[in-house]
């Protein structure tokens, strides 16, 4: 990664909570310790941030903390073609007039691009989601209430008697910060407490990772392998990866990138 692209994730993240330490910051960036060290040194003689113990915080301490994890607008940057074609495959899983829930995420908010000319009621707690169905498609849009985490562009709510209750779909697509042998794992109690809610609603779940999330852990666990119906991911997948799909037996889709523009046009077309 960048020095530049590394120093915005850092920035981001002491805006996020009082102290970030440096260990959060290796897992942000995929850094090295040392490399993670220079950047805050440099941030802190450019009075950008401020250096302490094991960490680093910001000059200005945020009012709000928000949740654990990368923002979205550095997440979107992230493995962008393959998110793109695993959004692809996950929109031709539905089917006109079936309800569905897309939580927020910056893989899952690339099914936009594919449901422009589809006709069916969506849930979604997604902010960019909602705005980009309601701008350019003539989908049924329900919007969660909750606070709004600007970073993370999504909706949550901490409480049970929300609008939530009221959805019923046929499938949940979702992304998630790890896949493991014990489930999908997020970074945030907040987020599995509302994510649990959504998954409540919907019949199947489908996951939508890229193949390095098979590679991530978190100490929170969402759900376990047996309520995955399906996960769409691409052909970065490991065999072992794999095999541990086929035991739980969860689906899996390999999504295959585009090898041109012209392709991808057609295929969304």
């Amino acid at each position: 990664m960048h020095e530049k692209e590394r120093h915005r994730i850092i920035l981001s993240a002491v805006q996020e909570k009082p102290v970030v330490t440096v260990q959060e910051m290796v897992d942000l960036t995929d850094s090295s310790e040392a490399t993670i060290r220079r950047d805050i040194a440099a941030l802190h003689v450019q009075k950008r941030l401020r250096r302490v113990r094991g960490g680093a915080e910001a000059i200005s301490p945020p009012q709000f903390i928000g949740l654990a994890g990368r923002p979205f607008s550095v997440n979107e940057t992230l493995n962008a073609a393959q998110k793109r074609a695993i959004a692809r495959e996950a929109v031709n899983l539905c089917k006109d007039g079936e309800p569905i829930i897309i939580n927020g995420g910056t893989t899952t908010f690339q099914m936009v691009h594919f449901l422009t000319g589809r006709r069916m009621p969506i849930f979604t707690n997604s902010f960019p989601i909602a705005e980009h169905l309601l701008k350019h498609s003539k989908n049924t849009v329900m919007l969660s209430g909750g606070t709004i985490y600007r970073e993370q562009n999504i909706i949550l709510s901490p409480f049970d008697n929300d609008v939530t209750r009221n959805f019923y779909a046929r499938r949940m697509f979702m992304g998630a910060q790890g896949l493991g042998p014990l489930g999908l794992m997020e970074g945030d109690p907040l987020l599995i407490q509302a994510e649990q809610k959504l998954i409540d609603q919907a019949d199947e779940l489908v996951v939508l990772v890229d193949s390095s999330k098979f590679r991530m852990r978190s100490s929170l666990i969402l759900c376990g392998l047996s309520r995955i119906a399906t996960v769409i991911t691409d052909d970065g997948i490991e065999d072992r990866e794999a095999k541990m799909l086929e035991t739980a037996g969860v689906a899996l889709i390999v999504a295959r990138k585009p090898s041109s523009d012209k392709e991808e046009s057609s295929l969304q077309a």
